[in-house]
């Protein structure tokens, strides 16, 4: 029994002193690891299903809102993420335009819009339609432009280039580079 006990005691001291050296050798514990600022600022902050953001100018008129059934927002970087997005772009006399794609991402901070596939903007007052695959919007200026060929329609008449530019508050387009079109002689009723 004398021996049994030796060996317990002998078997508790070598596992304090083992203890005692790992202490000895790094007393500052563990090690505190800051969180890379890049890794950060790529997290979203908010992921929301069936949001809708709407944005404000200075004077607190509306410029423009986005509704999408998906969002995310990483608000390091000022920038929303959106899948499916419907926008209502809003001119200096709060006309409605209306912008639609597959995705698109929006700097909060700047305004800008950027839809891609299958983009299409909307001039209801006007009855016509812009499609394109890439529409880039500049909310502060209220310009969308597109350097993918784009389709300009106004039933009857449809015209294609390879660069558009809208300007919202003058109602203008501007197609460049490889314009075609094609309208249609008006009708004559007997």
């Amino acid at each position: 029994m004398f021996r049994w006990v030796r060996q317990r005691i002998w078997l508790i001291g070598l596992v304090v002193s083992l203890g005692a050296l790992l202490v000895w050798i790094d007393p500052r514990g563990p090690k505190e690891i800051a969180p890379d600022p890049v890794a950060q600022a790529q997290e979203p902050g908010h992921v929301l299903e069936n949001a809708e953001i709407t944005l404000f100018g200075e004077t607190g008129a509306i410029k423009q809102s986005l509704t999408a059934p998906y969002l995310v927002h990483t608000p390091q970087r000022a920038m929303t993420e959106v899948t499916s997005p419907r926008a209502t772009l809003f001119d200096s006399e709060q006309r409605q335009w209306l912008a639609t794609a597959n995705q698109g991402m929006l700097n909060t901070e700047t305004q800008a819009l950027t839809l891609s596939g299958s983009a299409r903007l909307l001039a209801p007052d006007e009855g016509w339609q812009l499609d394109t695959e890439l529409l880039h919007y500049d909310g502060l200026v209220r310009h969308a432009w597109s350097e993918a060929p784009a389709l300009f329609q106004q039933p009857p008449q449809q015209m294609s280039a390879s660069r558009m530019d809208v300007w919202l508050d003058d109602s203008q387009v501007r197609l460049t580079d490889n314009v075609r079109g094609i309208h249609p002689p008006a009708t004559q009723t007997p």
